[in-house]
């Protein structure tokens, strides 16, 4: 496949004037898209969240794929540290915006050009050295985080519990630098508080099988999902995973839910994607990116798929349902 059809991440133009009158003088915005997963299915899904959020909000700023702006996709293929090498690819483009999703990929990103404009969704991006602070980011970065703070991870093991009452051991299925961050020591502090054993599944780059592997060895009652960037590829492959080993699984995404896992909580990629959009304007009609504040997550929404529960045998009890925001039948 031609790495022109692969995107997570998106990149995005500025040029210091407004859109009527680039528009009025033949001005085209160019795009990039960096990612890490094939768009197969991205691209021709409306409800994609890149499409539904992102691509839908351009159109109805006054954005026309090949008329006013072009969209450039690109992929590192899972491999992270091509970014550096793509990213340099766009900018000989010359791309007006960069939009990219992980801390590795943008600092890779700032290394070729800081001058390009970055729009970045990253979970801590001053803490990653990314920006000097979230009010007034400096240079050529800005965007958003997904940083919920620590005490995301320790909800999901709360509503995880409350839809498996019988709760008692639980893989956390994420990176070693995840399971000692902050999110990893959350989950670690509310599963003590709630008398449940929970052990580190860890996968390798790309490759699953041996945390499957050490999973199915293990046999845990459920497993909740690290938050991470990296995992929402593969969001398909870990729900499919659970299915084969009866494992209800707990995530970030409401994706993830939708491909068959039991739950998730946490912030609406779609509105996040959309916000993307919004910024991406405001630089195309000459916004800096060093003046536009880091914004932070306002939406969260709680999925739930009952007809994966009753293939588990669950009854997700009223209560739970009524607070879901999306509830699969």
């Amino acid at each position: 496949m031609n790495r022109r059809q692969f995107v997570f991440g998106l990149t995005l133009g500025a040029f210091r004037v407004p859109l009527a009158e680039a528009q009025a003088l033949g001005k085209v915005f160019r795009v990039g898209v960096l990612g890490i997963a094939p768009v197969a299915g991205v691209v021709s899904d409306p409800t994609n969240p890149f499409n539904s959020g992102f691509r839908r909000e351009m159109r109805d700023r006054g954005y026309v794929e090949g008329q006013n702006f072009i969209l450039e996709l690109r992929s590192v293929e899972g491999r992270i540290e091509r970014a550096s090498e793509v990213v340099a690819e766009l900018v000989r483009l010359n791309v007006d915006v960069i939009v990219t999703a992980t801390p590795e990929m943008t600092r890779q990103a700032q290394r070729v050009t800081t001058t390009v404009p970055i729009v970045t969704f990253v979970r801590s991006p001053v803490e990653e050295g990314l920006v000097v602070s979230l009010a007034r980011p400096g240079g050529n970065i800005t965007g958003l985080t997904n940083d919920t703070g620590p005490d995301l991870q320790g909800k999901l093991l709360e509503l995880l519990q409350e839809g498996v009452p019988k709760l008692r051991r639980v893989a956390y299925l994420g990176s070693r630098a995840e399971w000692d961050g902050p999110g990893g020591t959350s989950a670690r502090a509310a599963a003590a508080a709630r008398r449940l054993a929970l052990l580190l599944a860890e996968p390798s780059l790309n490759d699953y099988t041996r945390a499957f592997d050490l999973i199915a060895r293990e046999r845990p009652d459920a497993l909740i999902i690290a938050q991470g960037a990296t995992h929402y590829p593969h969001r398909r492959l870990i729900a499919e995973f659970a299915a084969r080993n009866r494992l209800p699984s707990m995530g970030s995404y409401r994706e993830s839910v939708e491909a068959g896992g039991l739950m998730s909580y946490g912030t609406d990629i779609r509105d996040i994607y959309r916000r993307i959009a919004i910024y991406v304007d405001d630089i195309l009609k000459g916004a800096k990116p060093a003046d536009l504040p880091i914004q932070q997550p306002t939406k969260f929404e709680l999925a739930i798929n009952l007809k994966t529960a009753k293939t588990l045998g669950l009854k997700i009890p009223q209560s739970l349902l009524l607070r879901a925001e999306k509830v699969i039948e």
